[in-house]
């Protein structure tokens, strides 16, 4: 584009040199045609170059950044190799390997997710990302995951259902689904009737917390606290009845129709081939998928 402008301003120096480089005006006259013609030609030329950028799209990417939870398994976490390692970033990876873009696994702070999403740090949202609520908010893949929240507590606790957890302490990941649900005016006698609701970074420190006596119950995603339970053998129990019901999707940047597109179109070929579930299967999240069904 700055060499088309160069051009522009070339062929207009150029008109005006000759109009005005003779000393009389019936010598130096040059019909009007031909300068504008030299204009008009540069002009065209940067316009079919504009079209051509803007219209190219995503054929010059090479690079794919998700931003993600680090602290989010099995969804999104650092296994013990110090590796990023999850469900989303296979299906991320996979994506990638498809288009021919090198996959950027990007940790976020959840707090900041929006920010580091609008700077243009990352390309998308993808980790365990709830659609409920937020449907204005993003530009959204089709949900893929059915995923509830839950209340998760000691196996001995002797609490059996949410009314059970009037007046106890219990944790949820700040900026989370959970938190978000028991702020709903729907839940909220129910969130009133605890004895604390303590805001915890990640999940790790929630049953660290539940596992020392800190808190009562954690407040999360049944996929994580399957994932959690399961790694942890028989302390822990989620109570039968859900907080709230709830889907996941990834979030791209109000407006990013294209790159959503390219990743969609890469995931249903996934949801038709059996890739997505072979991945799901590796994570134990078949039971939770809903793409392809």
């Amino acid at each position: 584009m700055k060499k088309l402008i160069a051009l522009l301003c070339a062929a207009t120096m150029v008109a005006t040199t000759l109009v005005g480089c003779g000393s009389k005006a019936e010598e130096t006259a040059v019909p009007e045609t031909a300068a504008t013609e030299a204009v008009t030609a540069t002009t065209e030329a940067a316009a079919t170059e504009t079209a051509t950028e803007s219209t190219s799209g995503l054929a010059d990417k090479t690079t794919f950044t998700v931003g993600f939870d680090a602290n989010f398994p099995p969804y999104g976490y650092m296994d013990e190799d110090g590796e990023y390692v999850g469900f989303d970033l296979d299906l991320a990876q996979e994506v990638c390997d498809r288009l021919g873009w090198e996959l950027v696994k990007q940790p976020v702070d959840w707090d900041s997710k929006d920010m580091e999403l609008s700077s243009g740090s990352i390309d998308c949202i993808w980790n365990g990302f709830t659609y409920n609520g937020r449907e204005n908010d993003y530009t959204w893949s089709d949900p893929y995951i059915d995923n509830s929240q839950v209340f998760v507590v000691g196996a001995e606790s002797g609490i059996k259902s949410a009314s059970d957890l009037a007046g106890k302490i219990v944790d949820v990941q700040a900026d989370s689904s959970a938190l978000a649900a028991l702020q709903e005016e729907d839940n909220a006698e129910l969130a009133g009737s605890f004895g604390e609701l303590i805001q915890v970074p990640e999940y790790n420190t929630a049953f660290m917390n539940l596992e020392a006596g800190a808190a009562d119950a954690v407040a999360m995603d049944i996929g994580v606290a399957n994932y959690q339970i399961a790694s942890r053998g028989d302390k822990f129990m989620i109570l039968d009845e859900p907080l709230s019901k709830e889907v996941y999707a990834i979030g791209f940047l109000l407006g990013n129709e294209e790159l959503r597109d390219a990743v969609q179109e890469q995931l249903n070929a996934m949801a038709d081939d059996g890739t997505f579930a072979k991945i799901a299967d590796k994570w134990g999240l078949t039971d939770c998928v809903t793409m392809g069904k």
